[in-house]
């Protein structure tokens, strides 16, 4: 299988290369970057509709993983998603989108409600889920949430060093997530991708947390004192996805942050 990785720079687009590479007897895989250049891959801006098409058609993929986006670009995480499904044709195509599709309440939300955004990168993405549907009906989107990685690379990491360190701000005790380690959400997209699986898919951590736990969870496991990580109640903002649809059907367990981030 011929498999292309849009966003191969990022965290999850590296890791996706990572574990594909362990895989290689059966992905042969072209990551796609925009700026920072990757060797043997391809630039790519998802924002051109005819360079989305023109890459496309010339690596020819058999599937595509499309990772790309920024946060407070609507044109990179709402148009460009729209590009490549417009463009994949007949590839396997697996969108990662994001629990920013809802908005706060107290339970989890599962794969079969409908999004409901409150800010505009949650509405980027909403509006990339329902372009994909209409366009590519077995495509699987995956909805994920906060990102954790094991070299500190991520962006809650190194957050937590910064504050650690006694740089201004805080970590929210009202913001609610469910945290997933890189490597098994890489794992569990990889083997949506070999699947019959399509819709919606939620591959998120079976533990809900505030984004302070999680700092703490951090900053035990890197030897740092999670008692100099500040926090405030901050505007309370409980998001939970409900994975265990998805679970049942994944060989990859994805686990909880409080075992992944364990000492």
């Amino acid at each position: 299988m011929r498999l292309l990785v849009t966003g191969a720079t990022g965290l999850l687009g590296r890791e996706l290369l990572r574990v594909a590479e362990k895989q290689a007897i059966e992905h042969e895989v072209v990551p796609a970057y925009h700026s920072q250049r990757v060797p043997g891959g391809v630039q790519l801006d998802v924002r051109r509709r005819d360079q989305v098409r023109d890459v496309i058609r010339s690596v020819r993929p058999d599937a595509i993983i499309h990772t790309a986006y920024k946060q407070d670009d609507w044109a990179t995480t709402a148009i460009g998603a729209v590009n490549v499904a417009l463009a994949a044709d007949a590839a396997r195509l697996v969108f990662v989108s994001s629990d920013a599709v809802f908005g706060p309440r107290k339970t989890a939300y599962d794969e079969r409600e409908r999004p409901g955004p409150v800010t505009p990168y949650g509405a980027a993405k909403a509006a990339a889920e329902t372009a994909i549907h209409a366009i590519t009906p077995g495509a699987v989107i995956a909805r994920t949430s906060i990102i954790v990685g094991s070299d500190g690379q991520s962006e809650e990491e190194q957050r937590v060093r910064r504050l650690a360190a006694g740089e201004p701000g805080a970590f929210y005790t009202g913001n609610i997530r469910c945290p997933v380690h890189v490597a098994d959400l890489a794992s569990a997209l990889l083997e949506l991708l070999t699947s019959d699986v399509s819709g919606i898919a939620h591959v998120a951590g079976p533990e809900a947390l505030s984004r302070h736990e999680l700092g703490c969870l951090i900053a035990v496991r890197d030897g740092l004192n999670p008692d100099a990580l500040p926090s405030v109640p901050g505007e309370p903002s409980d998001i939970q996805l409900d994975s265990r649809r998805t679970q049942s059907v994944l060989k990859t367990r994805v686990r909880a942050a409080s075992e992944f981030l364990a000492r």
